[in-house]
């Protein structure tokens, strides 16, 4: 299985496996949580090295 291209962002283990959490959610609020999560965690992992 090929990894999403927001790991691209997402770069921690742990912000990795929470957003396969959130993306698995349905509805218009999970759908929300899991924009405002991405946006939050690129924000924090920016400055990090990418693991792939």
């Amino acid at each position: 299985m090929t990894s999403p291209k927001v790991f691209r962002w997402v770069k921690t283990e742990c912000g990795r496996t929470k957003y396969l959490d959130l993306a698995a959610r349905s509805g218009y609020l999970a759908k929300l949580r899991l924009y405002w999560f991405v946006l939050v965690a690129a924000l924090r992992d920016i400055n990090l090295p990418s693991p792939d």
